[in-house]
C-alpha cells in the first residue's frame, strides 16, 4: 500500500472551516481551489473527490437500503440525504 490511506486530525475554525492537506489538494488538482463532495455518515464525515460520493455510496450501500435506513433517521438534517 502506498501509505495513503491514513486517518489524521486537522482543526476546524470557528466558522466551519477545514483546510485540506497540500498533498490531498495537489492528488485531487484542487491547487487553485474547488469542489469536493462530503458524505454525511451521522457519526462523522468522508471528503472525496468531486464526483465521487455517488459512486462510493452505491457501491458500499444499495439505494434500497439507503432509503430504508433514512426513514428511520430521527435527526430531521440527516432524512433529508
Amino acid at each position: 500500500m502506498s501509505g495513503m490511506a491514513r486517518s489524521e486530525r486537522y482543526k476546524v475554525s470557528t466558522s466551519g472551516q477545514l483546510s485540506l492537506p497540500a498533498a490531498v489538494r495537489r492528488r485531487w488538482h484542487l491547487g487553485q481551489g474547488g469542489h469536493v463532495d462530503v458524505i454525511d455518515l451521522g457519526f462523522g464525515v468522508l471528503t472525496v473527490p468531486v464526483g465521487h460520493a455517488g459512486r462510493l455510496l452505491d457501491a458500499i450501500l444499495p439505494a434500497d437500503d439507503h432509503y430504508r435506513n433514512v426513514e428511520k433517521e430521527s435527526d430531521p438534517d440527516l432524512r433529508t440525504t
